[in-house]
């Protein structure tokens, strides 16, 4: 069988872009038993609940959803059980330091395989206030109209 190449996404945690602000991003290997990689590559996964926590110099993805493996018997896995990142010892450092300094949190933001390697893209982030999202959605919103009018305005259309 020939070897995978490139990266296939598996799930995405697009509410984490709109309830925090992005400040650093990190891609990490991931401690998976046999029947969590065959449900993934079967496309299954949540990421809605998740967040990483520092232990001890080492990071876990807490939360996450990876359903059991319909072809499983009696080894499958617990579907909410806490996962060991594969991170640097370096990045690990850092993280931790800078969630304990400003009160940064971290969140996953996709979850991944790369070259066949089971990988989760993790984000320091900051919580948004209520306002902050208004006027994030706001602010998209305005950039819509003003790309259309240009688009019409281009076409030899008039508003």
């Amino acid at each position: 069988m020939a070897k995978e190449q490139g990266r296939k996404l598996i799930a995405q945690n697009k509410k984490a872009r709109h309830d925090y602000h992005i400040e650093d991003t990190y891609e990490a290997g991931l401690v998976l038993q046999g029947t969590e990689v065959k449900s993934l590559r079967q496309g299954r996964a949540s990421l809605v609940d998740g967040f990483v926590d520092i232990d001890e110099h080492e990071a876990w993805l807490h939360g996450v959803h990876i359903p059991e493996y319909s072809q499983g018997t009696w080894t499958n896995h617990a579907a909410r059980r806490k996962r060991k990142l594969l991170l640097n010892r370096d990045e690990i450092d850092k993280i931790e330091r800078r969630v304990n300094e400003k009160g940064l949190t971290v969140v996953p933001l996709a979850l991944y395989f790369k070259d066949g390697r089971a990988k989760v893209e993790i984000a320091l982030a900051k919580g948004k206030k209520s306002w902050d999202k208004r006027a994030a959605l706001a602010e998209r919103q305005a950039n819509r109209e003003t790309e259309q009018a240009v688009g019409r305005r281009l076409k030899g259309m008039h508003d």
